[in-house]
């Protein structure tokens, strides 16, 4: 028997979802490794500190003023100035004195000082600023523990007042793009078995219509043979109507037998 051949080719529906998912497939893999790089890895660096309870141990302002970049437009940049200010903290953890910074970003900005205002053009809202968080330190926050975070082994002399980054990044850089990369998958996926369904399908179809066929063509050869028996008995009726001819054994003639007349029957 002819081996049944099926066509394996996708159709353009098929094809779109195809390429979407593999789309999907590759924007999950991509974004892995951005987040990875810029957001993954600050993120678990910033988790590493340790919560402590500090107290404040002297809050300074020193005369040193520093520069900041600020920006009034597209294509407008300056320079303004700020002044530094300094909070010592006793840490619980290490039990000795460290320089309290507000988070990660501004500790990068500016490891001299506790704080870093948002830079404006006019240096007096700049120092208004650094003076309101000095009051608040001084006065208020001055005689209470409070929350810190600190991380022996990257910066033993520095502590942060809060995180840059919490738990909620790290679930956000490795959720979306494992969502993107199973949701590609899973397309991908749910099209091939489709197909090779629908292919399979195509198959027994077309095995169920060859043996048809076959059985047809059969069935054409044996015809002539089946209307020459038929003739036959048409021909030769008495043999099917008499009953006392299909029953009763087949009688023969002698062979030397001579007819005789009907005069001869009479006398």
């Amino acid at each position: 028997m002819a081996k049944i051949r099926v066509s394996y080719e996708y159709s353009e529906a098929e094809d779109k979802s195809i390429r979407l998912g593999l789309f999907l497939i590759a924007c999950g893999i991509l974004s892995l490794f951005i987040l990875g790089f810029c957001w993954l890895s600050p993120t678990l660096q910033s988790l590493q500190s340790k919560p402590a309870n500090c107290t404040v141990v002297s809050v300074l302002r020193p005369e040193e003023m520093f520069e900041c970049v600020f920006t009034c437009g597209a294509d407008c940049k300056g320079t303004s100035l700020y002044p530094c200010l300094q909070i010592f903290v006793n840490n619980s953890e290490s039990n000795s004195v460290a320089l309290l910074h507000f988070d990660e970003q501004q500790l990068v900005l500016n490891p001299k000082c506790s704080y870093v205002p948002p830079c404006e053009r006019d240096n007096q809202k700049n120092k208004d600023s650094v003076l309101w968080w000095e009051d608040y330190f001084s006065k208020e926050v001055s005689s209470q523990s409070f929350t810190c975070f600190f991380n022996q082994q990257r910066r033993p002399d520095d502590v942060l007042w809060r995180r840059s980054h919490d738990t909620s990044v790290l679930l956000h850089c490795v959720l979306w793009p494992m969502v993107s990369l199973l949701l590609g998958t899973l397309i991908v996926l749910l099209t091939v078995c489709a197909r090779s369904l629908a292919v399979r399908a195509e198959a027994l179809q077309k095995r169920k219509c060859s043996y048809e066929v076959c059985h047809d063509l059969s069935a054409a050869a044996a015809g002539p043979s089946a209307r020459r028996v038929n003739k036959a008995e048409d021909l030769n009726p008495r043999t099917n109507s008499d009953p006392e001819l299909l029953s009763s054994p087949t009688r023969t003639l002698p062979l030397f037998a001579v007819p005789v007349r009907r005069r001869d029957r009479e006398h």
